[in-house]
């Protein structure tokens, strides 16, 4: 009886959940869900975390049949491996992209002028700007200088002749050799002639795919301009300039753009706009492959690895150890590090740690912090703003790990060598004091304690024996000559 109220009370609910034919869906009058854009909120540096977080959008976007995904953007530039992660997901995109510089004051320097190009729709705030988007770089090395002219960048040889007019002419002439001289420091190396060009060609490859502003993209990879809001819509940088959101959506209706498929007219009036927030995974990640950040987890990991070493048994330093270096390797794998700088660093801490071993009047520990230092500096192969490690960080961890690994690896040493103490070890060679004349059995006092003795030659009441073995509860001694 009781199964069959509890089936006709199923069978009721769902017959009225059910829409009946001539019904419409709560949603619309099509029955179909809600036209909705993804809007994703960026800011800070490009690096491995965004990538994460706009390719997943991305995904997320087109899942959702998405008419639109919204990324506002508010950054001073990043990395390039991550830039270009970033505008192959865009271009491979079946969502169109709309890159919003905005809240006003906001930015969309370096990267974030080649992701503006390479969207679908590029708009911007008042009071924003875009540009500046000259390559950093990569592991030093001597500057840029974009704007150049041709002729200056060109190498002067002089022949025999013009260096004996340059004699003659004295001073005229020193100050013209310190000038070329100036302008050969200041030429650029192929290295960074290669990545300049190359970034040329793919900011305006970029602009031609969107039909924007070539010869300006050139100009801001070579020299490093900026444009403002207003400026940039003159130029053709951008499409419009939108005050918030919905304006931007109301501008944008009616647009047509090349996603893969082909052409798309875009209908963006009145669409609801969701915001996704980076979940758990890319917060982590963006906390981790913070320089700083990795840097303390892999210098954590070593130390808790050694002091494990040194004391087995204590689990925890290792347990944590452990850990920080499994998250400080992840987060090296999406940085760009050099070798050389993870060398130097464990060179110095070896050299630390054998200044304690084998004392060298403090060459070694002082070579093994320099090494140290310098290795942490060369850790991470860019200077792009939000990538570097804080030098006092640096100073720092420096000066506590030569103290660390200095002392503990020194008192290590010391019990190393100090003498077992205890049981027969600590009898044997002791002095004892005879309590009475015997020539063969007998008793000794030591340490308070009385013993049973057997003389290797005979001994008198009070005087000094030394053992010489240990027996059970019996001493072997002889007179300590």
């Amino acid at each position: 009886m009781m199964i069959r109220r509890l089936i006709a009370v199923l069978l009721a609910y769902f017959l009225s959940a059910m829409p009946l034919g001539g019904e419409e869906s709560p949603a619309d009058g099509n029955g179909a869900e809600p036209r909705q854009a993804v809007l994703l909120d960026v800011k800070g540096p490009i690096g491995p975390a965004t990538t994460d977080y706009i390719l997943r959008g991305l995904q997320q976007a087109e899942d959702r049949d998405a008419e639109l995904l919204i990324l506002r953007l508010n950054t001073p530039g990043g990395l390039d491996d991550a830039m270009r992660d970033i505008i192959s997901g865009i271009l491979a995109s079946e969502v169109p992209v709309a890159t919003y510089v905005a809240p006003s004051g906001a930015r969309a320097a370096s990267a974030g002028t080649y992701i503006l190009y390479a969207s679908h729709v590029a708009a911007m705030a008042p009071a924003t700007n875009v540009g500046a988007a000259t390559p950093v770089q990569i592991g030093g090395g001597g500057g840029i200088f974009p704007g150049d002219d041709e002729d200056e960048q060109e190498f002067d040889f002089f022949n025999g002749q013009e260096e004996d007019e340059e004699a003659e002419n004295g001073e005229a002439a020193e100050e013209e050799r310190a000038e070329e001289e100036q302008r050969r420091d200041r030429q650029p190396d192929a290295m960074e002639r290669k990545i300049v060009e190359d970034a040329v060609s793919y900011i305006k490859g970029l602009a031609e795919l969107r039909g924007r502003n070539a010869e300006w993209a050139e100009k801001a990879v070579r020299e490093s301009v900026s444009a403002s809001a207003s400026e940039a819509v003159e130029l053709n940088i951008i499409d419009f300039v939108a005050e918030n959101v919905d304006e931007l959506l109301a501008k944008a209706d009616g647009m047509t753009v090349k996603v893969p498929q082909g052409e798309r007219t875009l209908a963006t009036a009145d669409l609801e706009v969701e915001l996704i927030e980076p979940d758990w995974r890319n917060q982590l990640l963006s906390v981790i492959t913070n320089p700083n950040v990795a840097y303390i987890l892999m210098l954590v990991g070593i130390y808790g690895i050694i002091f494990e070493l040194i004391n087995p048994g204590s689990l925890v330093p290792g347990v944590l150890g452990g850990i920080s270096l499994l998250l400080a390797l992840y987060a090296f794998q999406a940085l760009p590090i050099t070798y050389a700088g993870l060398g130097l660093i464990g060179l110095g801490i070896a050299f630390m740690i054998a200044e304690a071993f084998m004392p060298s009047f403090g060459i070694m520990g002082i070579g093994g912090a320099i090494a140290f230092a310098l290795g942490s500096v060369m850790l991470f192969d860019t200077d792009v703003e939000g990538f570097e490690i804080s030098i006092g960080l640096i100073a720092g961890f420096t000066v506590a790990s030569l103290i660390i690994f200095t002392g503990v690896a020194t008192m290590a040493a010391r019990a190393w060598r100090r003498p077992r103490m205890g049981g027969a070890d600590e009898l044997i060679n002791a002095e004892a004091v005879s309590e009475e004349d015997f020539d063969r059995q007998g008793h000794v006092r030591y340490a308070g304690e009385r013993w049973n003795a057997v003389a290797v030659r005979p001994v008198r009441s009070g005087e000094r024996v030394r053992v010489v073995e240990k027996d059970g509860l019996t001493l072997k001694v002889e007179p300590n000559d």
